[in-house]
């Protein structure tokens, strides 16, 4: 009885504010301040999606989480292949260092990074956004594959030299599938990364078309007052991407959590 109530109780603390931010982004009345329900509509997500040109920055968050995820993963699965295959030297402090990278707070790097997107001319882009988000999700990719390449067993690998494989074709067929899960890992948290950020994207970005989804859902926010109908209707469309990115590889994140636990 007691385990069924905490568990109604943990659903109701966590279902609550998705409850109300729907209810909010349904409520005709929500624009101007009413946040009792008086009916429901799809006027403020025609006004976040028409007149907030939402659609345009569910784009460009779009465009800037996919390649992120798609460098952050390539580029760490390299290196993790690297620091678990090769011996070279100052190894071991690489990965100290990819640490300590880890360690730094994101807001000590703003001006810095600001200096060099603005050398490089990166600037205003989506490119220099993933090229930031990129170096922001490397560290932990990195050391989340590094031990899923080290439990895999070499001698699997020398099996399939031994057959006459090549190392691009050893990599794509054997080491590419068994490390899967632990890419989904990285996936997501390099996704949520890119996805929710706004420190940096309001720093680098400066044209309203380039906007992603956490500036652009600080425009609904006025000097005096906030169209809270349209906040929630846009946080709404922000949420969505997440979970279907969520339920699309929750089975293989899932295995890659529970991999990761029991291989260390």
């Amino acid at each position: 009885m007691g385990r069924g109530v905490a568990l109604v109780a943990l659903w109701v603390f966590t279902l609550f504010p998705v409850a109300w931010m729907l209810m909010t982004a349904l409520n005709p009345a929500a624009g101007g301040g009413n946040a009792r329900p008086t009916g429901i509509t799809l006027a403020n997500f025609r006004f976040v999606l028409g007149e907030g040109h939402f659609g345009r920055y569910l784009l460009n968050s779009t465009l800037v989480a996919a390649g992120t995820v798609l460098a952050s993963g390539l580029l760490a699965l390299f290196a993790a292949v690297a620091v678990s295959r090769f011996r070279f030297r100052f190894r071991t402090s690489v990965l100290v260092l990819v640490l300590v990278v880890q360690m730094v707070p994101l807001e000590a790097l703003v001006i810095p990074l600001f200096i060099q997107a603005r050398t490089l001319q990166l600037l205003n882009s989506l490119l220099g956004l993933v090229v930031v988000y990129v170096a922001f999700a490397l560290p932990f990719a990195i050391w989340t594959l590094r031990g899923f390449v080290a439990a895999i067993p070499v001698d699997i690998e020398e099996a399939a030299y031994v057959d006459g494989a090549s190392w691009s074709r050893m990599f794509f067929t054997i080491l590419l599938p068994l490390v899967a899960p632990g890419l989904v890992a990285t996936s997501v948290f390099s996704f949520i990364t890119a996805w929710n950020e706004f420190v940096f994207a309001l720093t680098f970005l400066g044209d309203d078309d380039k906007y992603t989804v956490a500036i652009g859902l600080r425009t609904f926010f006025g000097l005096n007052t906030t169209n809270w109908g349209a906040v929630m209707a846009g946080s709404t469309l922000i949420t969505i991407p997440v979970m279907v990115f969520f339920v699309l590889v929750q089975r293989r994140l899932t295995a890659g959590l529970v991999a990761g636990a029991s291989k260390g």
